[in-house]
């Protein structure tokens, strides 16, 4: 059975050679650059196998790129805590949202709407809404990527008629095809990085309920899930644009 590798990062920005990947349940590492094939050189080396063969890679891409241990430092927070995160943040907030469905979203009285007529009432006294109003009128940005099947789910088009609401907020919300995203290698986390040095990824349970958020600042995460905005920022549709290709008019 094959290994589930992630990529954690290069030490080169051109070829992507050296690189670290990061086996995510062994907690192995997989260290791969060019060969150290100079037969003086290797005859230096001991306790080299048959079958082994050795890799030259700077010394930085371990230091940035190998996590320090097998389990993170991860610090968890109620749903309470989490929501003010979004009155604290001090510049950016980017969200990645993944999943097919959320059972969150399936008890208001929107998503009924939605399902009885296909389109949404929208107000903005959640509080969600004045939170996300009063920051981004400080020029503070809120941004989202939202990952679509094809065809979409009953809950991803909720979210996409959803974005009406939330733009008129501030936020900027764009879409992407979830095959797409495999093709990018996107990982399949929901997570939002605040600052771009706070990560809370969600965790939800076996019938899609938000229980909890865990946070982490440990640097070669934030800046793995940086590469992942970054990709998943530059490939994705703003949504009116996703909408109108569509066909749903929203």
């Amino acid at each position: 059975m094959a290994r589930r590798l992630r990529f954690n990062g290069t030490g080169s920005g051109e070829d992507g050679c050296p690189a670290v990947h990061e086996d995510l349940d062994s907690g192995e590492v997989i260290v791969h650059g060019p060969l150290l094939t100079d037969p003086e050189d290797v005859a230096q080396l001991q306790h080299l196998s048959e079958g082994e063969v050795a890799v030259v890679v700077p010394r930085e891409l371990l230091v940035d790129w190998t996590p320090k241990e097998r389990t993170r430092q991860v610090r968890t927070i109620d749903l309470e805590e989490f929501s003010g995160l979004f009155s604290k943040f001090e510049h950016t907030a980017w969200r990645l949202e993944t999943r097919r469905r959320y059972a969150s979203d399936e008890t208001t009285d929107t998503y009924r709407q939605f399902v009885e007529t296909g389109d949404v009432n929208w107000t903005f006294d959640h509080p969600y809404c004045k939170t996300i109003r009063e920051q981004t009128s400080q020029g503070k940005r809120v941004e989202r990527v939202r990952i679509v099947d094809e065809p979409p789910t009953t809950g991803q088009l909720y979210l996409l008629d959803n974005a009406k609401r939330n733009s008129v907020m501030g936020e900027d919300i764009r879409n992407l095809w979830r095959a797409d995203a495999d093709k990018l290698r996107l990982p399949a986390e929901d997570f939002w990085l605040f600052d771009s040095r706070l990560i809370a990824f969600l965790r939800f349970d076996d019938d899609d309920q938000l229980t909890h958020v865990d946070l982490i600042t440990e640097p070669a995460e934030v800046v793995r899930c940086s590469m992942v905005r970054d990709a998943a920022w530059h490939h994705a549709v703003p949504w009116k644009q996703f909408a109108a290709k569509m066909g749903g008019g929203a």
